[in-house]
């Protein structure tokens, strides 16, 4: 099973053989070689400063190791993607007409948001029958959620959304322990929770992506979120139905068990960033999160979190090409 690598630290990749050599810098210092065999690497997430030749982006291209981009302020910023070769004519087409026909793109849209809400909501009552009483929010995002099938159009339905995620984040301080959300809060985040938020929202949104691209499906066209120059709005799409499953529960766990404690976090002026070290236990909870399973009730055996996200982009595919109608993944457990 290939296997996702995290560079902290910056250093030099480059290619020795048939294997990945990196070669990190560690307080000024050239540090100890790591050799990564080529078929047991999926993709990169770089948080450090990366140097690397364009014989080098070859190499990963022809193995199919995406490498995503991280600055220090933990902003994506972009990704190296090997060459699409599950491009189709006939998806694009099919793809961009559910786009351009109003009717076609609301009902996606709207399948989106109701995914998310009702992922929202499962997540609300988990932690309403562990003693959180959450009564009061559960009832208004429910009472939101029937204003998604009304609405008309795009900015209308993400203002619903948008709503739902508002009153959602409210829940947080009843949730977590030993930290206060305030409002939310992006660039920068100004406090723990917000920074975990917003990290992890981007490592859902680099999954998605990848996943996009294991399929015929085009990452720039979208439905919920509106199409524009420089980003991949698709995985933005499919990142609000997975977002409470992988990131908000990873959140909670790694608070609540005080994996992640003040000392993981750097508080410059009114910005709050996790720390190296801090980002080391996130990213491991995020990993054992996607590698979690559960039994799938249509294919009747063990599948990853992970592969869920996967499952998702073929489900569109076949709505788009009128074999199946699309349903949002819904958590049932």
């Amino acid at each position: 099973m290939k296997k996702t690598f995290y560079l902290f630290n910056p250093g030099e990749l480059s290619r020795k053989d048939n294997t990945l050599k990196f070669t990190p810098i560690i307080d000024d210092k050239v540090g100890q070689p790591r050799y990564l065999p080529v078929e047991n690497i999926e993709d990169f997430y770089v948080f450090g400063s990366l140097t690397a030749n364009s014989a080098l982006y070859n190499f990963l291209g022809q193995s199919g190791i995406a490498v995503h981009f991280f600055d220090y302020y933990e902003n994506y910023t972009g990704s190296f993607m090997p060459r699409d070769q599950l491009l189709s004519g006939r998806m694009l087409m099919a793809q961009t007409s559910h786009h351009t026909d109003l009717v076609k793109r609301m009902r996606i849209a709207h399948a989106f948001v109701d995914g998310a809400s009702s992922n929202i909501l499962k997540n609300l009552k988990y932690y309403h029958n562990r003693g959180k009483d959450m009564t009061e929010i559960i009832e208004k995002i429910e009472n939101l959620r029937q204003s998604i099938p009304n609405s008309s159009a795009i900015d209308q339905l993400m203002g619903v959304e948008g709503n739902i995620r508002m009153t959602y984040y409210d829940a947080f301080n009843l949730i977590v322990n030993d930290f206060e959300m305030g409002n939310r809060t992006k660039q920068p985040p100004q406090n723990e929770v917000n920074a975990l938020i917003s990290f992890g929202n981007m490592m859902c949104y680099s999954q998605c992506l990848r996943a996009i691209h294991q399929t015929q499906l085009n990452p720039v066209i979208s439905y919920l979120h509106t199409p524009g120059e420089r980003r991949y709005s698709l995985a933005l799409d499919l990142a609000e139905i997975f977002k409470p499953l992988l990131v908000d529960r990873t959140i909670f766990k790694v608070l609540n068990k005080k994996e992640l404690q003040e000392k993981h976090f750097d508080r410059h002026l009114n910005r709050c960033l996790l720390n190296a070290n801090g980002k080391k236990v996130f990213v491991q909870a995020f990993e054992d999160r996607l590698n979690e399973t559960i039994k799938h009730r249509s294919l009747n055996r063990n599948v990853s979190y992970k592969h869920l996200i996967k499952l998702e982009c073929y489900k569109l595919s076949k709505h788009f090409l009128g074999i199946e109608e699309y349903k949002p993944f819904k958590m049932w457990w």
